[in-house]
């Protein structure tokens, strides 16, 4: 009785991945959750909104503390200039994605994005009745040819969606990638829709730039983020959305009859937490980029390929040296084999092809718990072949 389109997306990796790696006992890399909680602080309030009684249907739009401290967000760390009243509170940003594709597709629009893509933006445009023209990121770098990105742009092209710092390769976009993918957004007549839920996850001394901050962007860029990753909080799915008004209109239209609103005592809570000193933030971007280079040696030991990761919670490896053809079977296997979990990064790919044999790896986890997957990383080659 399914419908056809959704035929493809009735579960997700994350799902049959983390239930495999609590089925085998191993270390579950491959979804992109912390083993930590957020600040005590942020813990505390929420904590104390519950026990106040903030547990019923907060504001539709957001509770107004949060919307302004969304707005003072981005002005001090994007020099935005974003009015309240142009701010949305969502269940996560993958309900304001949802949210922003199902305002603005008609059936048959067009919605470009970069490939390997979060496995929601495919599902999503399909539930819109639209059609996906996805570009292709490729290793080592992964940025994408101009040349394919126009290619993959039409007189139907209605959305561009842009993930940076980029899910699950690792890429952080720079002002110029934007501008070159801004300015067929503009010579297509298209919107940008940009996903930067890991904005504070860049790392090497990289900066994230924001979309909406170039020139000519802001009124044609929606802007979504979250509190899950950057809080250490991806269960209470606070998520935000701001753009211009006739965007964000369409984009609350059909927000209200998803959710219509959650997450009543955390939403005061995330407000506060948002204006908590540079250091943490820095302090977060530090950490990550540790674990990354714990566990990217690792992985180097044990015999992948492994890419750089500019930002993110997710390393990239090829898993070709290995002697592996085939990315998503091994995924399916390593837990038995070593009890380590990880994703297949193919299960990204319009093209599986694109990524066959490509691994990704999540690092935002404790630090003895990455030194105990790298210890039984290191005996991968000899189990691979015990067990050819």
């Amino acid at each position: 009785m399914m419908v056809e389109r959704m035929r493809p997306y009735t579960s997700t990796i994350f799902a049959e991945m983390s239930a495999l790696a609590l089925r085998t006992g191993a270390i579950n890399l491959g979804q992109g959750f912390p083993d930590v909680d957020g600040p005590p602080s942020l813990l505390a309030d929420a904590a104390a909104n519950i026990i106040d009684g903030i547990n019923q249907y907060p504001p539709g739009l957001g509770v107004p503390a949060l919307r302004t401290a969304v707005a003072e967000h981005q002005r001090r760390f994007h020099g935005l200039a974003v009015d309240p009243d142009d701010v949305l509170v969502t269940t996560g940003a993958t309900e304001a994605i949802a949210a922003a594709v199902l305002g603005l597709c008609e059936s048959g629009d067009e919605v470009v994005t970069f490939e390997p893509f979060y496995d929601s933006y495919a599902a999503t445009v399909a539930l819109a009745g639209g059609v996906l023209r996805p570009v292709p990121l490729r290793p080592p770098t992964f940025g994408f040819d101009p040349d394919e990105l126009r290619a993959a742009f039409s007189p139907r092209t209605k959305i561009v969606l842009v993930n940076t710092p980029h899910n699950p390769t690792g890429a952080v976009f720079t002002a110029d990638q934007l501008a070159t993918i801004g300015a067929l957004a503009v010579e297509f007549g298209a919107v940008v829709v940009t996903d930067e839920v890991y904005e504070h996850m860049c790392f090497d001394g990289r900066p994230h730039a924001a979309m909406a901050g170039l020139p000519g962007m802001a009124e044609r860029t929606l802007t979504i983020s979250s509190a899950g990753k950057t809080f250490s909080v991806t269960g209470w799915k606070i998520g935000w959305i701001h753009g211009p008004r006739e965007l964000l209109a369409a984009v609350k239209a059909a927000k209200q009859f998803l959710t219509y609103a959650s997450g009543a005592p955390f939403q005061p809570a995330i407000a506060t937490a948002l204006g908590l000193p540079d250091a943490f933030y820095a302090d977060l971007a530090t950490s990550l980029q540790r674990k990354r280079d714990l566990l990217s040696a690792g992985l180097r030991a044990a015999g992948f390929t492994v890419y750089p990761s500019a930002g993110t919670y997710f390393v990239v490896t090829d898993t070709a040296p290995l002697g592996v053809t085939d990315g998503a079977a091994f995924c399916w296997r390593l837990p038995e084999l070593i009890g380590v979990a990880a994703v297949p990064v193919s299960v990204f790919c319009a093209d599986p092809e694109l990524g066959r044999t490509l691994v990704r790896f999540a690092f935002c986890k404790r630090d003895e718990v990455l030194t105990e997957a790298v210890s039984r990383l290191a005996g991968l080659k000899s189990t691979l072949k015990a067990a050819v």
